[in-house]
C-alpha cells in the first residue's frame, strides 16, 4: 500500500498518537531488568500494550545507537516485534548526505533488505534537495515515506529556520521546495503524499501557514506534551482529522509513579492510564 493511504488508514483506525520509544536510563521499572536487556523487555511491552490507541512508534535510533551495535540489534528486534503487531514504524535518524552516501543510506533503511525494518525515515534537507533525491526515489520503489526536518519544536529553531531568505523564513522557502515533490506522491485512496514533514506543536502558527504551502504532506509533530504544547497545539494544521501524526515519548512512556510501580499489573494500569489520556486529548482536539 502506498504509504500515504497507509499512514490516513491508520489515523483514521487508531487516531494521530505515535508513541516513540526513547529509552531514557533510570526512568525505566527495575523489574523490566537492567541494561539492555531491561529496555528490550520494556519496550516490547509497551508495544503489546498499544493497542486499539495507538498504531504507530518513533524509535529514536540514537538512544539505541549509544550501545553500540548491542542497542542497534535491540531496536531492530522492537522494530520487527511492531510490524508484526500491524504498527506503523517512522523511524527518526535525521540522515543526510550526499550523492553515493545519501543512496547508502537510503538502501539501509527502505530497501527490501534494510538492516532494519521501517516504514519511513526522518531525513535533513540543509545539504540540498539532491540530497533528498536517493530518499524519495527508493521510498518511491518500496511504497515507504520520507519524513523531511520543516519547523523544528525546539528552541534554538529559531536560529537558523526563523532566519529571512527573499522575504521568508527559511523553512518556509523549504516547504515551497518540497511541494511539488509532496504533490507528485499523493496515495491514490486517501490524497496525503509519501512526504511527511516535521513542524513541531510548539509552533502552531507556523503549521497553519505551512498548512496551506503542502496541503498533501502529512506533519509529524513533535513537542507535545513533555515539551509544553497542547492537543490543540499539535493538531493546529490537521485537515478533516486527517494529516499529522503527534509523537509523544515520555508523557505516554514514563508516566508519574511507574518507575517506583512494584509489580507489572500496577505498572501496566499506569501506563495504560497515561496512553488513554494521550489518545483522548488528542480526539477530542479533533472534535472526535
Amino acid at each position: 500500500m502506498h504509504f500515504g493511504d497507509h499512514l490516513a488508514k491508520t489515523i483514521a483506525t487508531h487516531g494521530p498518537l505515535c508513541v516513540g520509544l526513547d529509552p531514557h536510563p533510570g526512568r525505566i521499572p527495575a523489574q523490566f531488568g537492567d541494561g539492555l536487556a531491561g529496555i528490550e523487555a520494556f519496550f516490547m511491552a509497551v508495544l503489546d500494550r498499544l493497542n486499539t490507541r495507538c498504531g504507530i512508534i518513533k524509535p529514536q535510533i540514537a538512544f539505541f545507537e549509544r550501545y553500540g551495535p548491542d542497542g542497534l540489534a535491540v531496536m531492530a528486534r522492537l522494530c520487527v516485534h511492531a510490524r508484526t503487531r500491524g504498527l506503523l514504524v517512522l523511524m527518526d535518524a535525521k540522515r543526510g548526505d550526499i550523492g553515493s552516501t545519501a543512496s547508502a543510506y537510503a538502501a539501509g533503511y527502505l530497501s527490501p533488505d534494510a538492516w532494519v525494518p521501517c516504514d519511513a525515515i526522518t531525513v535533513n534537507p540543509y545539504m540540498g534537495m539532491d540530497t533528498l533525491e536517493p530518499f524519495l526515489s527508493m521510498a518511491d520503489d518500496q511504497d515507504k515515506g520520507i519524513i523531511v526536518l520543516v519547523r523544528t519544536s525546539n528552541p534554538g529553531a529559531a536560529d537558523f529556520e526563523d532566519l529571512s531568505m527573499d522575504g521568508k523564513p527559511l523553512y518556509q522557502n523549504i516547504a515551497t521546495a518540497l511541494a511539488p515533490f509532496a504533490r507528485d506522491r499523493r496515495g491514490p485512496q486517501s490524497g496525503w503524499s509519501s512526504l511527511m514533514v516535521v513542524v513541531g506543536a510548539t509552533a502552531p502558527d507556523e503549521a497553519r501557514q505551512l498548512r496551506l504551502t503542502l496541503p498533501h504532506s502529512p506533519f509529524l509533530v513533535p513537542g507535545y506534551g513533555a515539551q509544553g504544547a497542547s492537543a490543540k497545539d499539535a493538531l493546529s494544521a490537521a485537515r478533516d482529522g486527517q494529516g499529522v501524526v503527534v509523537n509523544s515519548s515520555r508523557g505516554v512512556l514514563y508516566p508519574e509513579g511507574a518507575q517506583e510501580a512494584t509489580s507489572m499489573s500496577e505498572w501496566e494500569g499506569l501506563f495504560d492510564a497515561a496512553l488513554a489520556k494521550a489518545h483522548l486529548e488528542l480526539s477530542q482536539a479533533l472534535g472526535g
